[in-house]
């Protein structure tokens, strides 16, 4: 464009002038001193530590982050970089642009991080320096470990838990509480026999108590006793028993219990279970509830339970009252028509039944109920009341097994945790025990996947291994009841394969 113009422009040049120190030509800055000689008059390494000493525990290959935070990270990994540029003192006094590892013995127990930082220095001059910090590193184990490999004589408590019923759905859901709350953090070891745990931890008695109903006993055996200062170290033993009572089962309750109830019931569902007993009446829509002193002081055992639920098919519905919320769950009374599944082929069989379920099925679903037309009861409180004529069915819940079957084998979009228990193999009955045991969890993910309520405490987490294809959205009634993405918590996974090649990390 100049040229065009034909205007004259001069070069523009950079000038040059020497160093006030060594006197070699140099390029101006605001010091007008080379690097070298910025370098030997300043250090802006000075007052930064160059020598630290991390604990490691050599067992589960973590590094005490203080106070008492264990933090697992690999040999040259980004999470152990991060956590060693961040056990550096004074650090923020100079601007960090660059971290890596230098390549130390695996034995050695050095770790060598090379950093480079800047800072401004004479009449704003900017200098930039590397230096290495040499981290000693000092084997100790960590509390969870040093536990593992105390002397199996080292407990100081030892909690038995059962539950007399038939199926372990209520172990499965406690097991997920106490990973949620990190109830187990405390036990030296987790051990799963026949309708029961045993844990090495006094603090499960407590927990147990605040999410179910139980009762408990509990013995002490002298160990040790200090004469002089008058200690004494004992072991206790404690045995809790769970209420039997489980969601979903049918309930005939005690005629003392029902009067005390302002005459609730007598036959009831357990819709929820916590620290207390909440109980339905299907006919009326009335709830109550019993804590844990008030069933163990009068205690009785369900009518029928969940392994006892026949597949009905609906026939039809009319609703007779209007929507209800009870502790957050909402429930219609209707009246319906419905036939065994069994029965098709064989009769015409059809039963009217009254059922709190209105507001979930119509005509054509499939539901879960008890068949007390056919059912061989023996019940004692039962026999007490005189006069009381049973209904043919009672309706528990509504079935999706006939969509369930489309999508068998395929993975689910979310997946939950589990404990380190060991098991039990004495009493053991081979591939039978294990193939209750599947069944029996997998109808427990069912029923999380049907009843927001029960996952309401409990942590899920992403399924990776899930197509987003396949992702299905919230039961509207009419689709498979599945968990909204929005629930699901992120699986944390401290892999090496996210960490980078060359190790490094920029402020």
């Amino acid at each position: 464009m100049e040229q065009d113009t034909g205007m004259f422009t001069v070069a523009q040049t950079i000038g040059s002038v020497l160093c006030c120190k060594c006197g070699i030509l140099m390029q101006p800055n605001a010091a007008n001193m080379c690097a070298k000689c910025l370098r030997s008059e300043i250090d802006i390494t000075e007052g930064l530590q160059k020598h630290v000493i991390i604990i490691h525990c050599p067992e589960c290959d973590s590094y005490l982050q203080p106070p008492r935070t264990w933090l697992k990270a690999q040999l040259e990994s980004k999470e152990l970089l991060t956590f060693c540029v961040k056990r550096l003192k004074n650090l923020n006094t100079v601007r960090l642009i660059h971290a890596e590892f230098i390549w130390t013995e695996p034995h050695s127990k050095r770790i060598k991080v090379k950093l480079k930082v800047q800072k401004e220095v004479l009449n704003g001059a900017i200098l930039e320096q590397a230096y290495t910090v040499e981290y000693v590193v000092q084997d100790q184990l960590c509390e969870s470990c040093s536990r593992v490999q105390a002397n199996p004589d080292q407990w100081v408590a030892a909690v038995q838990l059962r539950q007399h019923v038939s199926h372990r759905r209520t172990f499965f859901y406690l097991e997920q509480l106490i990973l949620k709350h990190d109830a187990a953090k405390h036990a030296i070891r987790i051990k799963q026999m026949d309708q029961g745990l045993i844990s090495s931890s006094i603090n499960g008695v407590t927990f147990v108590g605040k999410v179910s109903p139980i009762r408990s006993r509990s013995d002490k055996q002298l160990v040790s006793h200090d004469q002089k200062s008058n200690n004494y170290n004992y072991k206790h033993t404690f045995s809790v028993e769970i209420s039997p009572i489980c969601r979903e089962d049918l309930i005939c309750l005690p005629p003392k219990v029902a009067v005390s109830l302002g005459n609730f019931g007598p036959l009831v569902i357990c819709h929820k279970v916590s620290n207390s007993i909440a109980m339905l009446d299907p006919f009326t829509l009335r709830q109550s509830f019993l804590d844990a002193e008030q069933y163990w002081r009068s205690s009785f055992k369900a009518l029928l339970s969940s392994r006892q639920l026949v597949e009905y098919i609906v026939l039809d519905v009319e609703p007779v009252s209007s929507e209800v919320n009870i502790g957050g769950l909402r429930y219609v009374l209707a009246d319906a028509q419905v036939a065994r599944v069994s029965d098709f082929g064989k009769n015409d069989m059809i039963f009217n039944v009254r059922t709190h379920l209105g507001h979930l099925l119509n005509p054509g679903d499939y539901a879960l109920g008890y068949d007390l037309y056919g059912a061989n009861n023996n019940d004692i409180e039962l026999d007490k009341y005189k006069g009381f004529v049973l209904p043919d069915v009672i309706l528990i819940k509504k079935s999706y097994e006939e969509k369930r079957q489309k999508k068998r084998g395929k993975p689910r979009s979310w997946k939950l945790r589990s404990l380190n228990m060991e098991v039990d193999n004495t009493t053991a009955k081979g591939r039978d025990n294990a193939e209750k045991m599947d069944s029996e969890y997998e109808q427990f993910l069912r029923d999380l996947e049907e009843n927001p309520d029960l996952r309401f405490n409990l942590s899920l987490y992403r399924n990776n291994e899930y197509q987003p294809l396949e992702m299905a959205s919230v039961t509207d009634g009419e689709d498979l009841p599945s968990v909204p993405l929005d629930e699901l918590l992120a699986d944390l996974d401290l892999s090496d394969e996210e960490v980078d090649d060359d190790h490094s990390m920029a402020e």
